[in-house]
């Protein structure tokens, strides 16, 4: 089930990025001071580390496994990030910014941390037994 939703997020993730919005209606331009795009970029990839950990199963045998492995979905999402705003850039109708990058690395970064306290959770949880 998570492989099918984590295919999806990803489908999503790139018709976000690389679909043409001209006709969409306007939205205000930030947020308490932080620009829009910048917030939807956070969003969009806050889910990537979580739904992809769920992929991978047995997470949970040493904590240190539980680290490496946030470190590495992170990595894996930075790489897509990254890719994301490339391939923005060579498009007619998008552009490239680093600060939408930086945006979708904070994003990750608080996607794995929060996969790693509850996969960490549910470690001590099955030890405590």
């Amino acid at each position: 089930m998570f492989v099918a939703l984590l295919v999806l997020y990803l489908a999503t993730v790139a018709w976000l990025c690389f679909g043409s919005f001209d006709n969409a209606p306007s939205i205000k331009p930030d947020f308490l001071g932080i620009p829009t795009d910048k917030i939807v970029h956070f969003c969009m990839f806050l889910p990537f580390p979580i739904i992809a950990w769920k992929v991978i199963p047995g997470t949970t045998k040493k904590p240190w496994h539980s680290l490496v492995l946030a470190i590495g979905l992170f990595l894996i999402g930075c790489v897509i990030a990254a890719g994301t705003e490339l391939g923005q850039g060579l498009t007619d109708y998008r552009s490239a910014d680093p600060k939408d990058f930086l945006a979708d690395g904070l994003g990750l970064a608080t996607g794995a941390i929060t996969a790693l306290i509850l996969d960490l959770r549910a470690a001590f949880r099955k030890t405590d037994k």
